[in-house]
């Protein structure tokens, strides 16, 4: 039976296969505007179901089905090479929002003012319908009527689509968001290499992959459990703004604890040789601490601390400047080597951070504490012997042997 910690290893090393066979952190960072690095573009579904290695990399833009109505199962599902067209357009019959009232004196200029509602969406479809476009997406609601006129002319849509979805769909396919029929260009239309509905675990998902302005991407994690999906987010996350930090700047380190090592063996080195006084305990302290995070990473996968670390000030002074810990085989190797690093950046505010925080809570030199508002609402204090009357009730309590 294997051990709690051992399973949540298991579980990570599930993550790292994922992350290492599809390159899916760099190839997601890689896809967006090398300018700007908007993280934000980077879209995650989450779909419950499945195994892990059933997460999907996209190089484009994916969104689950939106609403729909009757006539759309006659759509067709998939395109290649089609011209997409992004709208803010409601194409649907409804009732008016401002309660508008209309004065007519006979029944023909009520049926004349019916007719021009019904022919100004029939001029928006057939507006969109000249413009070649094969898939018709939009912010706000396509009705059924619209539905039915897309399905008959072998056209796809999708309306109430969200505001990020869209975004990224112009992004990536190279279409802007119109907020009119009228005037469609060429110019506004955008493209991508292959479009399809799919069918992924319990969700229908909507599929533009091959976009040659590709400027985002979505990846589509699966899991057990919403727990663990969102787990594997997180660490995407993290590791998505690493990659990102390490695009902007180019200097890295060795991860895995390497770092923080070998920065306490020089100052223990340092202090034995240079410092002679009092002193010399405050910089062993402080390269004492530096120890956590090769210790605590050990203790969040299971190992054995003690020996790993007695492993790692060996290799150190040996010269083995990126002597860290190996997850994989449970021991030390080199991770500058294993492709272990991490941004210079990072862990220079990452110490700098933890010294400030540790100088500010010393610089402490008193704490005052108000008495009264150690128990806030609470009344006046009961008199001696209370308590004891209280627990013994009013009743007669048991015999006592």
């Amino acid at each position: 039976m294997p051990t709690f910690s051992q399973r949540v290893s298991k579980s990570f090393l599930y993550v790292a296969t994922f992350a290492n066979r599809q390159a899916v952190v760099v190839d997601a960072v890689l896809s967006l505007d090398q300018d700007d690095l908007n993280e934000k573009l980077i879209g995650v579904k989450k779909i419950t179901g499945g195994a892990l290695q059933d997460s999907l990399f996209i190089n484009g833009v994916a969104f689950k089905k939106t609403f729909s109505y009757a006539g759309f199962e006659q759509q067709p599902k998939i395109f290649k090479n089609p011209k997409i067209v992004c709208l803010n357009v409601e194409l649907e019959l409804k009732a008016e929002k401002d309660n508008a009232e209309v004065r007519v004196d006979q029944v023909s200029e009520y049926q004349a003012i019916v007719d021009a509602e019904w022919q100004i969406i029939y001029n928006k479809m057939e507006a969109l319908f000249k413009t070649g476009a094969k898939v018709v997406l939009s912010k706000l609601p396509i009705g059924d009527l619209a539905t039915q006129y897309f399905a008959d002319r072998d056209i796809f849509c999708a309306g109430r689509v969200s505001a990020d979805d869209l975004e990224r769909v112009c992004q990536a396919t190279g279409a802007s968001t119109q907020s009119t029929c009228s005037d469609i260009q060429e110019s506004h239309l955008g493209t991508c290499g292959l479009f399809e509905e799919r069918q992924i675990g319990g969700e229908r998902f909507n599929l533009f992959s091959d976009c040659p302005e590709a400027k985002t991407c979505t990846l589509v994690l699966r899991g057990g459990a919403e727990q663990f999906i969102a787990e594997v987010e997180r660490s995407l996350h993290d590791a998505i703004m690493i990659v990102k930090r390490a695009l902007r700047n180019k200097t890295i380190v060795a991860g895995g604890g390497a770092t923080e090592m070998e920065i306490s063996g020089y100052l223990h080195q340092f202090a034995d040789k240079n410092v002679p006084h009092k002193q010399q305990a405050v910089v062993k302290a402080f390269a004492k601490a530096l120890e956590i995070i090769p210790r605590q990473l050990c203790d969040n996968a299971g190992f054995d601390a003690t020996d790993i670390l007695n492993r790692l000030r060996v290799e150190h002074r040996k010269g083995n400047t990126w002597a860290g810990v190996d997850f994989d085989h449970e021991g030390v190797r080199d991770n500058m080597e294993a492709f272990v690093w991490e941004p210079s950046l990072v862990k220079v505010n990452a110490i700098q951070a933890a010294v400030e925080a540790a100088c500010l809570i010393l610089s402490v030199d008193e704490t005052i504490k108000n008495e009264e508002s150690q128990q806030p609402g609470a009344g006046p204090p009961m008199p001696r012997g209370a308590p004891q009357r209280a627990l013994r009730g009013r009743g007669r309590g048991m015999p006592r042997r």
